[in-house]
């Protein structure tokens, strides 16, 4: 099994930033690609960032130039910077790992989310 502690959420005024923090732990074999995904209030899940395992990344245009995707693989770890950030950031973020463990094929496993809200 495998477990995804997100942190680094909270209350921020709009223009500041924040950085979260997403780690993987147990049984892990490798991990693939890691992504950020985010669920404002009453609306659906949408993909913030994702990085690849070679740290190829891609971004919602929503948060181009103002968010940064990075992993550091020897602590399974993923972050997300976010920069200049702006109500419409509120939500709660959640990461999704695609890992394959030690007992089980490849598959997705999601954090449990931590709050973002962007408010003066």
């Amino acid at each position: 099994q495998v477990q995804l502690v997100e942190s680094g959420g909270g209350l921020v005024q709009p223009g500041g930033s924040l950085r979260l923090s997403c780690a993987a732990s147990g049984s892990i074999f490798i991990i693939y690609a890691m992504a950020w995904y985010r669920q404002p209030p009453g609306k659906q899940r949408e993909l913030v960032a994702a990085i690849t395992s070679s740290s190829s990344t891609n971004y919602a245009d929503s948060v181009k130039g103002r968010f940064t995707i990075s992993r550091d693989n020897a602590k399974n770890t993923v972050y997300l910077q976010m920069n200049s950030l702006k109500p419409e950031d509120t939500a709660v973020y959640y990461c999704k790992s695609d890992v394959r463990t030690t007992m089980t094929p490849r598959r997705d496993y999601w954090g449990q989310g931590t709050q973002v809200t962007v408010s003066s």
